[in-house]
């Protein structure tokens, strides 16, 4: 639960795009005032293939709901929680809220879970990751960004923005995200090898793999 939200240095952060970024074809709008992450995409010299945009419940309350539906509509793919896909839409059921959302905008809804999983919807498709069994959370602080940035990371890497190439981008970004837990802040991650990286990916896979019978 969010008690209390203080901006503190990112309250007056206006950040200028470097020119070599200015024509990337993928863009990940971090969880920032509405206007700010409208100001990245307007610095943009070539419209991004997919504009990527985190947000989160306390750019939904009054005083930013319209600037976030601004920039809503410019974008691609939106990635919030389950909460905030209800509060952001006024429907409970988490099919009719991603409908709801896309209307806005985007293309794509990811509405993450926690520590049951993740969802990604488009048009009449769906698709859910689990997240990975964990014996112990230390801190999930960070768990989201987390999750965006692997989900982005690995279509920027892949090339690839199909719905079904975002059903493996939903899985990395899960995969990056159990790790982020386990320690305070960023302390998991710093020493992540890709080894760690890749043999949790199996685990992922076996926990997602079966075989059924059908009579």
């Amino acid at each position: 639960d969010t008690l209390e939200t203080q901006l503190n240095v990112l309250e007056n952060f206006n950040p200028v795009v470097p020119e070599a970024y200015k024509e990337a074809d993928i863009v990940m709008l971090g969880n920032l005032h509405p206007m700010v992450q409208l100001g990245v995409l307007e610095q943009m010299t070539v419209k991004p293939k997919l504009a990527v945009l985190d947000t989160m419940n306390f750019w939904m309350e009054d005083a930013f709901i319209e600037d976030l539906k601004k920039v809503i509509t410019k974008v691609d793919v939106i990635t919030i929680n389950d909460e905030e896909a209800r509060q952001l839409s006024g429907e409970y059921s988490l099919v009719r809220a991603a409908r709801v959302i896309s209307e806005m905008g985007p293309e794509y809804v990811v509405i993450k879970k926690g520590e049951h999983g993740a969802l990604l919807f488009h048009e009449n498709n769906a698709f859910f990751a689990p997240a990975l069994p964990l014996e112990e959370v230390f801190d999930p602080t960070g768990a989201g960004d987390t999750f965006a940035g692997g989900f982005t990371g690995y279509l920027t890497k892949t090339g690839d923005i199909s719905f079904e190439n975002m059903k493996n981008a939903i899985v990395h970004g899960s995969n990056l995200a159990s790790f982020c837990v386990e320690k305070f802040g960023t302390e998991r991650m710093e020493g992540l090898s890709n080894g760690e990286v890749t043999e949790r990916l199996m685990e992922f896979k076996q926990l997602t793999q079966f075989d059924i019978t059908l009579e």
